[in-house]
């Protein structure tokens, strides 16, 4: 086991930076995961750390030695793949003793690794099948066995889950939780799906266009998002966002397609007529009386999920003069509650919980 830490990396390709100054220290025994979409810079990241991509500038160090030179098997680290990357010729067995066979170490040894592991992942019936003859939640299971048996001072995952259907892919994240719990060994993990990021991690990195917009707990990231794009990418349904401003009386926020509202803790006191973009989670509104409505919601289309239903539709003031709708708001309700598209819905925001941006930066200006 050990930390690893992360100085100043960036990567270019040529002229082209995609990865932009990573600042991170990860904790002995710590679960990290890089979250963020496509073509953000997250595998990039998790491959300089296993030293597949070169480090254009900055250091990478694990167990408090800098791997920028080193080669990958010098690093100390276990690889697990989305592809699984076994060798179709060869048995589970085989499969995961490989890397100790070629390591040179004794026969007893390695089937003792391989025995452990096995039991682990509960692949002691499979030893001798070969990867064609196994599910692919097995193949999963035996690409983290092979990296299991390495011992390895890291584990690094990109993107394990994504070849599972998606029953698979929630049994495997609770296998995977309770297996770095178990062993304790420093993890880092790369994925697309913030649902996975949240359920997995310790901490987060939140990447947008190789920049890490914020590194916290999943919680932190879900109650205080650093920024717009944070905002909206972590949570499901995504956070909705309106423009607002300041009223002029300094102490109420004017909110479109609602009424006003007093600003409880005011950070943005003083500060009369300012813009902001307003955000707030599909989760945090709840119908009232239209006498006790922040918001009123137009419906246009309607999910019932059973537990919860998602309304959809637009704020009375947000449709163009051909009635057409020009943003989409989102309501989580309990799925006791009945309602049909063509309804206008009264909407209470929950206490605490609007969320304010610059609407120029796109950072993080209070929680109210």
């Amino acid at each position: 086991m050990a930390e690893i830490a992360l100085a100043g990396v960036k990567k270019r390709y040529g002229e082209t930076q995609v990865v932009h100054g990573i600042d991170v220290e990860i904790a002995d025994g710590e679960f990290v995961v890089i979250v963020g979409p496509s073509g953000c810079g997250k595998s990039t990241l998790l491959r300089m750390v296993a030293g597949l991509e070169e480090i254009s500038e900055g250091s990478i160090s694990i167990a408090g030695r800098v791997v920028n030179d080193l080669e990958p098997k010098e690093r100390d680290i276990a690889m697990v793949f989305q592809n699984y990357a076994l060798y179709p010729h060869m048995s589970v067995f085989d499969n995961m003793a490989y890397g100790l066979k070629i390591a040179g170490t004794p026969k007893a040894e390695i089937e003792e690794r391989v025995g452990r592991a096995a039991r682990m992942l509960e692949l002691e019936a499979l030893l001798t099948r070969k990867p064609r003859q196994l599910s692919g939640g097995q193949r999963q299971r035996v690409a983290m066995g092979r990296a299991i048996v390495r011992d390895p001072a890291a584990f690094l995952f990109d993107e394990p889950l994504s070849n599972l259907d998606a029953k698979l892919r929630v049994q495997m994240r609770l296998e995977i939780k309770q297996l770095q719990k178990d062993l304790g060994t420093t993890s880092l993990y790369v994925t697309h799906d913030q649902v996975e990021a949240m359920t997995l991690a310790d901490r987060l990195i939140v990447m947008n266009a190789g920049v890490a917009e914020q590194i916290a707990s999943p919680m932190q990231v879900y109650e205080h998002p650093e920024s717009v794009f944070v905002a909206g990418f972590i949570g499901s349904p995504a956070m909705n966002f309106l423009p607002g401003r300041v009223a002029q009386d300094g102490g109420s926020l004017e909110i479109r397609g609602g009424t006003a509202r007093r600003a409880e803790a005011l950070a943005i006191s003083g500060q009369a007529g300012r813009e902001l973009l307003i955000g707030v989670r599909p989760e945090h509104l709840q119908p009232v009386p239209e006498t006790e409505a922040d918001l009123f919601l137009d419906l246009r289309l309607v999910e019932t999920l059973g537990a919860d239903t998602l309304a959809h539709g637009s704020l009375p003031d947000t449709k163009s003069t051909d009635g057409a709708t020009k943003d989409i708001f989102t309501v989580r309700l309990p799925g006791s509650v009945q309602v049909s598209a063509g309804e206008r819905l009264a909407l209470r925001v929950a206490p605490g919980a609007l969320h304010l941006f610059d609407p120029d930066s796109g950072h993080r200006i209070a929680d109210l």
